[in-house]
């Protein structure tokens, strides 16, 4: 199978770096989507990238999933106006084991085929990495003007956030950058998946990569679009307005519960549900069988 033609008719391709398709097509290829384990289950914002990783794997290629407990400890700037609360070490540890759980319905851990899916932690090689060594071996080959033009930071610093962009937050597309640089070595990695928010941060990565290694070094990054609400579709679902999938009942409950949180009689309500169709392999029919329940429920 073509992944980029599987992600094309499902509506699921935002952006793709050039030579993408062509590399996929010749290579069976290590890809990865990062995800940062500030609770102990995914929400409906995520399910865009886990079904990508899904579709990866059942198009022959290996799946990685990145738990960020290093990055999780900073907080990622990207489509957002206030800082993220840190979590300790503890709480991580458990919303990364809850987290493998759910999404071991969706990916094959388990299997003896060489495009098994693996669930990686970039806290295992950051935890023992100084500031020092990495000013040195990171720092030094991305320059402050490459990344005061992401947008992620552009917005943070324009006036959208009343407290500004602290130097946490700044240094985190080099941490994300670094955890692609690391796979690339460790893993072989040279696909990177993720939302379309993070196109920034991806970028960073393969410009590491090209820095470090060389302009030969093949690296690619691939986004998909945003999951928004119903009432407002200009908001991206995630934090505290996100809903959980509670995946280890079932997709069906799971969608219901999403389905439950928001207004059925919005105008935009035909578009998620062409969305979610196509992303969960339902038929268009079993969802709006939600829809129309809850649409019982709010005349009660």
């Amino acid at each position: 199978k073509n992944f980029v033609e599987e992600l094309k008719w499902r509506g699921m391709l935002a952006q793709i770096m050039p030579g993408t398709e062509e590399y996929l097509q010749e290579h069976l290829v290590s890809a990865y989507l990062g995800t940062d384990p500030t609770a102990d289950s995914l929400h409906i914002g995520h399910l865009c990238g886990i079904m990508m990783l899904r579709h990866l794997q059942r198009c022959g290629h290996k799946p990685y999933l990145l738990v960020g407990g290093a990055t999780g400890m900073i907080g990622d700037p990207s489509g957002k106006s206030q800082e993220r609360n840190l979590l300790d070490e503890a709480t991580l540890l458990h919303n990364q084991e809850a987290i493998k759980k759910q999404v071991s319905k969706f990916l094959d851990f388990d299997s003896t085929e060489p495009n098994k899916a693996e669930l990686v932690n970039n806290y295992d090689w950051m935890k023992n990495f100084t500031f020092l060594d990495f000013a040195r071996e990171v720092g030094k080959h991305i320059t402050v003007n490459y990344m005061m033009a992401k947008d992620s930071v552009q917005k943070r610093l324009n006036g959208e956030a009343r407290d500004g962009l602290s130097f946490t937050e700044f240094t985190y597309q080099l941490l994300q950058g670094y955890d692609f640089l690391y796979q690339y070595q460790k893993y072989g990695v040279r696909l990177q998946l993720g939302g379309n928010d993070q196109w920034g941060n991806m970028t960073t990565g393969t410009e590491l990569i090209r820095r470090t290694l060389g302009n030969d070094a093949e690296a690619f990054c691939l986004t998909c679009p945003l999951i928004r609400s119903l009432v407002r579709p200009r908001v991206v679902m995630f934090g505290s307005t996100a809903t959980a999938l509670l995946l280890m009942l079932s997709i069906s409950f799971g969608l219901m519960s999403a389905m439950m949180m928001l207004s059925a009689t919005s105008r935009y309500l035909p578009t998620l549900i062409s969305q979610l169709s196509r992303l969960l392999l339902l038929s268009t029919s079993r969802i709006l069988v939600v829809v129309f329940f809850r649409s019982v429920w709010l005349r009660r």
